[in-house]
């Protein structure tokens, strides 16, 4: 072989290393911008709406139990189901305000 023909091979084979890397780079941006930035503004959303919730406010929990906010502590709520029945909850599973998923 000659000097030329190896210096060719070298480069084109630089060249194929780069365009991986390259080409890995672009399909971890896509999978960036399109599933995980708005998976998290999602749960950022969801985490404010949380936060918002007062004593007397009506929710749904996860489960699709309806109740009303009696107290609200570190990581649970007390929800009264009926008249003088509650139940704790954690905070994470209350999925909306009764009003908000009325209006969906």
């Amino acid at each position: 072989m000659t000097l030329l023909n190896v210096l060719l091979q070298s480069n084109a084979a630089a060249q194929s290393g780069w365009s991986s890397i390259l080409f890995m780079v672009v399909i971890i941006a896509i999978f960036y911008f399109f599933m995980i930035r708005p998976q998290q503004k999602k749960q950022k959303e969801i985490q404010k709406a949380r936060e918002a919730l007062k004593v007397g406010d009506n929710v749904i929990t996860a489960g699709g139990i309806y109740g009303k906010i009696k107290e609200i502590g570190d990581v649970y709520m007390m929800i009264e189901v009926a008249d003088k029945v509650s139940i704790r909850i954690d905070k994470t599973s209350v999925f909306a305000s009764a009003e908000d998923a009325k209006q969906k």
